[in-house]
């Protein structure tokens, strides 16, 4: 559901287009595509110097809520689904991920504007997935105990 009350489609904008111009600057920059599973994936496995810009940009994400917090009121956050099914999703995530060799952001931010048919396929696979997992939950299992 919608909280209409919270509802800032100009901080949406805003953050789409801010999302765009770093995903830009990591490609003219640093030859680099702005994927977060590649990013996250390459600090363990990269050398020293490919390092220090994965751990700078993981920092940016996680330090970004915080900055941002200290210029305007955050909106309340609830998570309605229990550990186990966090970590069932995580894991499905983590699953779909490796099977699409890339994530929502490197395939439907940097793929689909490079014009990729792997990253549209990739891309309507994760939307279909999400869909069909919230129709499920949603709607067909509602009032179940699982």
């Amino acid at each position: 559901m919608i909280d209409w009350n919270s509802f800032t489609p100009l901080a949406a904008l805003l953050g789409g287009i801010l999302i765009g111009v770093a995903a830009v600057v990591l490609l003219l920059f640093n030859g680099r595509i702005a994927g977060i599973s590649g990013i996250l994936g390459g600090v363990w496995s990269s050398d020293l110097g490919d390092r220090a810009w994965r751990l700078t940009f993981v920092a940016g994400m996680l330090l970004s809520p915080a900055v941002y917090g200290l210029v305007t009121i955050m909106p309340e956050s609830v998570i309605e689904a229990d550990t186990t099914t966090l970590i069932l999703a995580g894991l499905l995530v983590g699953l779909g991920t490796r099977y699409a060799s890339g994530c929502t952001s490197g395939h439907g931010v940097c793929g689909l504007s490079r014009g990729s048919v792997r990253s549209l396929t990739a891309t309507i696979a994760f939307m279909g997935a999400g869909f069909l997992t919230v129709y499920l939950v949603r709607h067909l299992t509602a009032g179940l105990s699982l």
